[in-house]
């Protein structure tokens, strides 16, 4: 229910005010759009965390390194937001590549396109090969 709308039917019912100005100011409140869309889906977006790994994993894979004896959490934000965005633009070049073969599912062929054509994941170089 609108805000204008509320406060009058609180009005009415106190019995405050004529009907003729009520009447007006209930149509006015009709006439008023709720709240944008777009400042709803940012209220949506500020609430929503910031990293979606789960951030004891992250830390346990940290933790499985040898020269890792402690991890703040700053640091596991930080590495979680990083691999996150790590694996968004891979995701976005792999599915590139799938597009220009004039397919709609991803397959691990076009990753390892993508692999071999970026110099910027060549260290991923035969991290995808099975045993």
């Amino acid at each position: 229910m609108n805000i204008h709308k509320s406060n009058v039917i609180c009005t009415k019912m106190a019995g405050e005010g004529d009907n003729t100005d009520m009447e007006n100011t209930e149509e006015n409140a009709d006439d008023t759009p709720n709240q944008d869309p777009d400042s709803l889906a940012q209220e949506s977006n500020s609430n929503e965390r910031a990293v979606k790994l789960p951030m004891s994993r992250v830390k346990a894979i940290m933790k499985s390194d040898p020269d890792v004896s402690l991890a703040s959490s700053e640091a596991v934000v930080a590495l979680a937001k990083a691999t996150e965005m790590f694996i968004q633009m891979l995701s976005k070049d792999a599915i590139t590549s799938t597009m220009q073969s004039k397919r709609k599912t991803l397959q691990r062929k076009d990753l390892d396109t993508v692999i071999d054509t970026r110099d910027s994941y060549s260290f991923l170089e035969g991290t995808l090969d099975g045993p």
